[in-house]
């Protein structure tokens, strides 16, 4: 059994802004109402990203210099590295899709880390999601559940690491060693007692985990 490794979500946690925000203000302004309709429980999550996704309508190139124009993190290169040299793994754990964040992980030079997300594709000026029901990780409402590699990851590790900002990350929280939370999670968290360490940047993260001496 490896020692440790650090999952993160992508999407508001390494990103600083969902891709789905990013097509609706730009191409897709009805889906602020099918954003309302998700929030109000009326739509699954696979089903308005799904919506959202499959109405940019443009050149692959157009969507793909979108998607490099996301910022992420500024320390999320760094402390990857550092996580890789501490004997660490380090992952990804999105139910956006991986279409994007591949492109966004090899812009910054981002090696040697699994992404566990939907199997995302461009066709005919949008990008769709290749969901498949008989996955060992699928979730009918996220399309990946991600309790489930969670668990997974737990047995192949001693500690698991983890970190996320919203709705869906809760429930991996619930199995995570530590979770650190931002934004909205930080609330969700409290709601159900589930334990966390309340941060804002990987910066503070970093620093956490080096006092716990798991960083060097």
């Amino acid at each position: 059994m490896k020692t440790w490794a650090f999952v993160s979500d992508f999407d508001g946690t390494i990103s600083k802004e969902d891709f789905y925000w990013l097509v609706i203000n730009k191409y897709f302004p009805e889906g602020q109402g099918l954003f309302d309709k998700w929030k109000r429980a009326e739509l699954l999550d696979i089903d308005f990203l799904s919506q959202v996704f499959a109405s940019i309508h443009q050149d692959e190139e157009q969507i793909i210099a979108d998607i490099l124009s996301i910022s992420i993190d500024e320390h999320v290169p760094s402390f990857i590295k550092k996580v890789q040299e501490n004997n660490g793994d380090f992952y990804v754990l999105s139910a956006g899709t991986d279409y994007y964040i591949h492109h966004i992980l090899k812009q910054y030079g981002i090696e040697n880390v699994k992404v566990f997300s939907n199997e995302g594709y461009f066709r005919e000026k949008n990008v769709f999601m290749n969901i498949d029901e008989t996955h060992r990780h699928y979730s009918k409402r996220y399309g990946i559940d991600k309790t489930k590699v969670i668990l997974e990851l737990k047995e192949q590790y001693e500690h698991i690491y983890f970190s996320g900002d919203s709705e869906p990350d809760s429930h991996p929280a619930a199995y995570a060693d530590i979770t650190f939370a931002k934004d909205a999670l930080q609330d969700i968290l409290r709601e159900k007692n589930i334990p966390f360490v309340a941060v804002d940047t990987f910066k503070e993260i970093e620093t956490y985990l080096i006092e716990k001496g798991v960083l060097s």
